[in-house]
């Protein structure tokens, strides 16, 4: 692995904690008909031994991914993390927002519009810094941080929404880990990484997306009488609980990624062999490791499909999987649809019920470990 700083603190003292070999760029989505090779980078997390901060290895250039469209359980999680903010009184009085803008879309601008709240296009302060999975894909997390901070005014607060890494741990998501996502934050080091920087953790609010997600809100210290709520002590609390800054813990997502590839294809053999049609549904960057790993393609898994025209025409990194609109879903429903993105079922069951009324059925490719 050769030496590696730390993309927060520099520190170059730590542990790889996962290591998944080598993987195509999960974004470099190419045309159907590219015989390929496509192009295979080492995908690897590290632990900070400093500051604790989880993060990728390595820096491949890819492609862009193509834009994906937003899902519903985005859109409402938003809805949801404005009005508690609301509710909490973390609007008031504040008028001038500035949002850094993540890859997997979620604006709260409009929402914030609807309470008031106006962007800021000078590049100046404002009383409302929000950042939504969105500092994840910067390299330089340092930076980034800084960046950030830098536009807090007085009086504000920087507002940071993050899959928590203890999420990630505790349910086995091993691939959250995907080129292009930098970092995977524990409480305990953004509240670290935010003191660096003058800001100081004030209130938490835990959401369902993605198994578990956090919204955390940090203003400028020092600020007299003013202290975190129980709500960041109760994550602290469960970091240290769990210990997301132990090595060892980490030996639980290698054991679940051989196992979770395992797990797929094994019963996608068994589908295949009892003559059960099955296509995927989502063709997400979290399902190219596993679909890689798992050794699947066109004759395991004929087609994903995708809502996204922009995907269409394309395939799987490093299978050749094509991915397809969602027209054979409702013309020729399979026995079975492999959801490769857990968050979307409530949406696909709604949208698509020829599935369940010709006697198919959703399975959570998540949940098919062996």
């Amino acid at each position: 692995m050769g030496n590696h700083a730390c993309r927060s603190c520099s520190g170059q003292s730590g542990h790889q904690v996962l290591d998944l070999g080598n993987q195509p760029a999960c974004d470099h989505f190419p045309g159907r008909h590219d015989p390929g090779p496509d192009p295979c980078y080492p995908l690897q997390m590290w632990l900070c031994s400093s500051c604790g901060l989880a993060q990728l290895v390595g820096e491949p250039t890819v492609a862009e991914e193509p834009r994906g469209a937003e899902p519903e359980a985005l859109v409402g999680q938003a809805v949801d993390a404005v009005e508690r903010l609301a509710t909490a009184g973390w609007l008031s009085g504040r008028r001038r927002v500035v949002e850094f803008a993540s890859p997997h879309g979620g604006s709260w601008l409009g929402l914030l519009a609807d309470q008031g709240v106006s962007p800021v296009t000078d590049g100046g302060p404002a009383d409302l810094v929000i950042d939504s999975f969105g500092m994840m894909h910067d390299p330089d997390q340092g930076a980034a941080l800084a960046e950030r901070a830098s536009r807090v005014a007085p009086g504000g607060a920087l507002l940071l929404q993050y899959h928590s890494l203890d999420t990630i741990i505790r349910l086995g998501q091993w691939n959250a880990l995907r080129h292009g996502h930098f970092a995977y934050y524990s409480t305990s080091a953004l509240v670290g990484m935010l003191k660096a920087n003058g800001l100081g953790p004030r209130v938490a609010w835990r959401f369902d997306l993605y198994g578990g997600t956090v919204l955390l809100a940090a203003s400028r210290e020092p600020r007299p009488h003013v202290t975190p709520d129980t709500s960041v002590n109760t994550l602290l609390s469960e970091d240290a609980r769990l210990g997301v800054c132990d090595p060892a813990v980490f030996g639980r997502l290698q054991g679940r990624a051989e196992a979770h590839a395992r797990g797929l294809r094994d019963w996608l053999v068994a589908q295949r062999t009892a003559g059960r049609n099955v296509l995927g549904y989502g063709a997400a960057s979290r399902a190219v490791a596993l679909l890689c790993r798992a050794g699947v393609d066109r004759r395991l898994l004929p087609a994903i499909v995708d809502t996204s025209p922009s995907k269409h025409g394309l395939r799987m990194p490093g299978t050749d999987i094509p991915i397809i609109g969602p027209a054979e879903l409702v013309t020729q429903p399979p026995h079975a649809v492999l959801l490769f993105v857990p968050d979307l079922l409530t949406e696909v069951r709604r949208a698509f019920p020829e599935i369940e009324d010709s006697g198919g059925g959703w399975v959570d490719a998540e949940a098919l470990c062996a």
